[in-house]
């Protein structure tokens, strides 16, 4: 069985939440849909759909296969895609969604090379880190730091991160020491107020998964204040490693529990459909792609 198409059956069975409402969007019966992601599940001898009379859910597996399925997907359309276009020219107006620390730190020495190499596309780019709607919103495509879960959104994955636990030494050496993630509620908390999981921060440690409910001192929509406050000695901060590793390296701030492990992110460029994706949105995720491509920051 066509193995491409068992990913996209599957992946659109999650996207649209149902089997019957895949159906639909794949043009098939709704025995040919089950017997492709019947078909999936027995080659990969995993469950990946936990599926009652209610509602539709992911596997931890079905989640794991479901990103780098749709990563593989997309690759596909954008291989595909680069040779229908031929020599068509990357132009028009480019409507790009960045977050703002990655944004400024590690994307806007970047649009200078793109802008030489692709000279008839015009660049709008749009700092902030609130998730937009793509569509409704009129973005092209955007750049997301995230755990992608189900959408109807295309990711291609650029690089990865991973939230780091640090303080300033100064604020260590002038409060408890903190040997276990509980000892987090009694310290000042610096937080960043986008996080998914709001106040809860969640590590895996020696001893598997661990959560502790934080009680923040200050809380922050923007991770360039979390860390400013943090170096000031204001309290520990929970962020990603592409905006401490500079700090972690010439020991103005000090990781924390490094044997606790937090979340690993993806740096993701998303875009709303993988059909007849515009020439100039394909030569932007390709130039991101290649030029953060195998980028370190200290994991």
């Amino acid at each position: 069985m066509d193995r491409a198409l068992e990913m996209q059956v599957f992946c659109t069975v999650v996207d649209k939440g149902s089997f019957t409402a895949a159906v639909d969007a794949l043009g098939m019966s709704k025995a040919a849909v089950s017997r492709h992601v019947g078909a999936l599940e027995e080659r990969l001898g995993a469950r990946l759909l936990q599926r009652t009379t209610r509602r539709l859910s992911l596997t931890e597996a079905g989640r794991l296969f479901y990103q780098q399925a749709r990563e593989i997907l997309a690759l596909l359309d954008v291989a595909e895609g680069s040779v229908l276009s031929g020599s068509q020219e990357p132009s028009g107006t480019l409507r790009v969604n960045v977050p703002v620390s990655f944004g400024v730190q590690h994307l806007a020495p970047l649009w200078a090379g793109f802008m030489a190499a692709h000279p008839k596309v015009e660049l709008d780019i749009v700092l902030n880190d609130r998730v937009v709607d793509l569509v409704d919103e009129g973005y092209d495509m955007a750049v997301r730091i995230a755990r992608l879960e189900s959408s109807s959104l295309i990711g291609r994955r650029l690089a990865s991160t991973r939230l780091r636990l640090c303080a300033a030494p100064e604020y260590l050496a002038a409060h408890p020491p903190i040997l276990a993630p509980a000892d987090l509620i009694a310290h000042q908390v610096v937080a960043y107020s986008n996080f998914a999981s709001g106040n809860e921060w969640r590590f895996d440690g020696p001893d598997g998964p661990v959560s502790v409910q934080t009680r923040p001192a200050v809380r922050c929509n923007n991770g360039d204040s979390c860390r400013a406050i943090a170096l000031s000695g204001g309290g520990v901060i929970l962020q990603p490693s592409f905006m401490l590793h500079e700090d972690l390296r010439r020991g103005t701030l000090v990781e924390i529990l490094p044997h606790y492990r937090s979340l690993d992110l993806g740096i993701y460029a998303v875009y709303p459909s993988r059909k007849h994706l515009a020439a100039k949105v394909r030569a932007l995720v390709d130039y991101l792609s290649e030029r953060l491509r195998g980028a370190d920051w200290g994991d």
